[in-house]
């Protein structure tokens, strides 16, 4: 199987000084993440994917309302925003049959999730491109994350298991896959996601925007993970 490609060394550099509140966010966020769950990489995915799947469905919202308001063209972000709103979801229904959170840890992902609405709703309204940049700066330690995920299964510091049944169907991977397999795409979709919403900043600031791919349909991933003929 070809795993799918991911640039790792991606990082946005903070212009000015809503990009510098945004990566000292995050990097508060991930340190909070880092002394509460340590190296249970698995329950780690569980809590911040609940996060994850929030700014999409946030950002669809306030596009969808604004553009009906304006009667203009949402060119294409609603959509986007939707679709990652939904892969984010399904990171969170795959993850939940690896780690088993326990109560308390649901209590966690209802009290954070909560928080995390009104304030991502409140700074959307205040600045969408903070926002978006937040977003950007959460998925490259996504990527982060997810690739020392994959360093603690392939040194067997944490179990290689089968692949949960979802998985399979989401993305389409055969039925030898494993969780390592299942890491492998979810690193890909949240480096997807970095870079559309560093892109959907930049174009709200006026700066090159790259390109600006729509999140793809799960169905695309499965050539990449179908053995050579």
């Amino acid at each position: 199987m070809t795993a799918p490609l991911v640039d790792l060394s991606v990082h946005h550099a903070p212009k000015g000084v809503s990009d510098a509140i945004a990566l000292g966010f995050t990097k508060l966020l991930r340190f909070t993440a880092d002394t509460f769950f340590a190296k249970r990489y698995g329950h780690r995915a569980v809590v911040l994917e609940t996060v994850a799947a929030v700014p999409g469905m946030v950002g669809a919202t306030i596009n969808h309302l604004s553009c009906l308001r304006r009667m203009c063209d949402d060119k294409g972000w609603i959509k986007t925003l939707m679709d990652e709103a939904e892969n984010e979801r399904m990171h969170l229904m795959t993850f939940i049959e690896v780690a088993k959170p326990t109560a308390f840890e649901r209590f966690v992902v209802v009290a954070v999730q909560w928080v995390f609405y009104l304030f991502f709703f409140a700074l959307y309204l205040v600045s969408s491109k903070t926002a978006h940049r937040v977003v950007g700066y959460f998925e490259e330690e996504a990527v982060i994350s997810y690739t020392h995920y994959l360093a603690e299964l392939d040194e067997g510091r944490s179990p290689n298991g089968p692949a949960p049944e979802i998985a399979k169907r989401y993305w389409g991977l055969p039925d030898t896959a494993t969780l390592r397999d299942v890491v492998m795409v979810v690193r890909a979709d949240e480096a997807h996601h970095r870079d559309v919403n560093h892109s959907f900043a930049n174009e709200i600031a006026g700066l090159p925007t790259g390109e600006i791919a729509p999140c793809p349909p799960h169905e695309e991933l499965k050539p990449a993970w179908r053995s050579a003929a």
